[in-house]
């Protein structure tokens, strides 16, 4: 007797119609007709079973404080930036764990449930770390939070960063960021990288630093942070987040980068939602979209996924924590329409995250934790163009969020009726 079953489901690899067994919390069994009975079972009817969506960056620290202590007039990455120095001091600890709580609220109901956020160790007083470890455990039953170490005001530009940061990590944070663009000078940007680089050395840290968020196409960090990532051995554990100045930079200067990126198994977080909002700015006609290389790095080889970043907060004043919303705009802003690169956008938001953030267990394979969403779409092209619903939302077995199917009214014969949105119109004529 298996504690939970999902039949008829089809998954992302094109397989279809077969069942999925869960005991005790890991996947048992992945076939077709699987004899077995459970304590529950759920049909889910050739609808897309996936593993659950990753926000690979994202800062909770910042959100939904959209409005306060004023509205992000202009909308630009400035302001935002202003508007955050402006309500650091007044936060409190109970403040950012409520807002954060709901955040993830939001998340394990759209299926996401795992988030790596940025959390700013500006403020010496690292309420945010307080509050947001304590969160962590709240809610590890039902989501997997990994935190960043984020000298968001400059590792050298700001004199208690340093300080700072080392504390937050010795108070738990497991990844070591930077922002490498927002220091006085570009010396000083290349110099915090090694630094930073260092210390994650030093402690067998992770590394995931705001890199070139810029529309400056001379702002090259991400080439120090490649070449620091390989003097100390650390391929495979860094990632450089944002990274927009590439799509700015001429491609003779890319079609070098690109390969060492590579070689140093470098990955990176675009940011869609926020980069084509935020960049661009100073444009006219043409006006840049302000997404790094997706497509260009995806085809080399390096490992890519995407982030939410921010939501109703000082950047940004919309966002609903759906990692498919995400990947649909990435989709439309990379040109990546092809049959296999909806795939790779699918990727972003699924597996490529759960490299990143290396989480255990994750898939649809025997063995894997039962960790599972059910969307009303029967396959990625599908569940990407439609936003699809959630219909069953499962973190080890059990399932923790559910969502009535979405309907449409269609006339037919000057009758009206209700169906479905996959209804083929020819069962009813």
């Amino acid at each position: 007797m298996l504690d939970l079953i999902v039949r008829n489901a089809n998954l992302p690899d094109g397989r279809k119609g077969f069942d999925i067994g869960v005991q005790d919390g890991r996947i048992a069994e992945v076939v077709p007709n699987l004899e077995a009975r459970a304590h529950k079972e759920i049909d889910a009817g050739g609808c897309l079973v996936t593993p659950p969506f990753v926000d690979s960056h994202f800062h909770l620290d910042s959100t939904l404080t959209y409005g306060n202590p004023r509205v992000n007039r202009s909308g630009t990455l400035l302001e935002g930036i202003d508007l955050w120095g402006e309500l650091k001091p007044s936060l409190t600890a109970e403040n950012i764990k409520a807002r954060a709580r709901e955040l993830c609220r939001w998340a394990a109901a759209h299926g996401t449930l795992a988030i790596r956020s940025h959390v700013d160790v500006s403020d010496e007083r690292l309420i945010g770390v307080q509050a947001l470890l304590e969160l962590k455990g709240e809610v590890k039953p039902y989501i997997d939070l990994q935190f960043v170490a984020f000298p968001q005001d400059g590792y050298f530009r700001h004199p208690s960063a340093p300080a700072s940061l080392r504390r937050a990590l010795d108070m738990g944070l497991e990844v070591v960021g930077g922002i490498p663009h927002f220091e006085r000078t570009s010396a000083l940007g290349a110099e915090s990288i090694a630094a930073l680089c260092e210390l994650a050395a030093e402690r067998g840290l992770l590394v995931d630093m705001h890199c070139d968020e810029s529309d400056d196409p001379m702002s090259r960090h991400i080439e120090t942070l490649t070449y620091h990532t390989q003097r100390l051995g650390l391929e495979g554990r860094v990632t450089g987040s944002h990274l927009t100045s590439m799509h700015s930079m001429d491609n003779y200067y890319v079609s070098k980068l690109i390969p060492l990126m590579a070689e140093a198994r470098v990955n990176v977080v675009a940011n869609p939602l926020i980069n084509i909002t935020l960049q661009g700015r100073h444009d006219t006609y043409p006006k840049r979209r302000g997404m790094t290389r997706v497509k260009e790095l995806m085809e080399a080889g390096i490992n890519v996924a995407f982030g939410h970043d921010a939501l109703m907060d000082p950047w940004y004043s919309f966002g609903s924590q759906d990692m498919l919303e995400v990947a649909h705009m990435a989709l439309h802003v990379a040109q990546m329409t092809g049959v296999e690169e909806i795939k790779r956008t699918f990727d972003a938001v699924t597996t490529n995250g759960a490299r990143i953030l290396g989480l255990e267990g994750y898939g649809l394979e025997p063995g894997c934790r039962g960790d599972m969403v059910v969307l009303q779409a029967s396959d990625i092209h599908e569940a990407i163009r439609l936003r699809a619903t959630r219909l069953f939302v499962i973190r080890r077995g059990a399932i923790i969020a559910q969502s009535w199917p979405r309907v449409s009214r269609v006339e037919l014969n000057g009758k009206s009726f209700e169906v479905d949105f996959r209804f083929n119109p020819e069962d009813w004529r």
